[in-house]
């Protein structure tokens, strides 16, 4: 249970920190961040902390990675 809500509570962050931004830097900011929860809840063990890390981690890789995409593709 405290997986999801983790997970949810990140997701939400992520969305309202990129509300501003292109569609894709908002997509890769949003599936950075599931990604990474994902991965940093499976990394320790279910822990909430690893979860919000992973997320966070996740959230801005995939923003620098939706940023990229839209210069390329401009």
């Amino acid at each position: 249970m405290k997986y999801v809500i983790a997970v949810v509570l990140a997701c939400a962050t992520t969305i309202g920190l990129s509300a501003c931004a292109s569609r894709g830097e908002t997509v890769g900011t949003v599936g950075g961040a599931v990604a990474g929860g994902a991965i940093g809840s499976a990394a320790t063990g279910g822990s909430a902390v690893g979860t919000l890390g992973g997320a966070a981690i996740g959230g801005a890789v995939g923003h620098e990675a939706g940023q990229r995409y839209e210069e390329r593709h401009k």
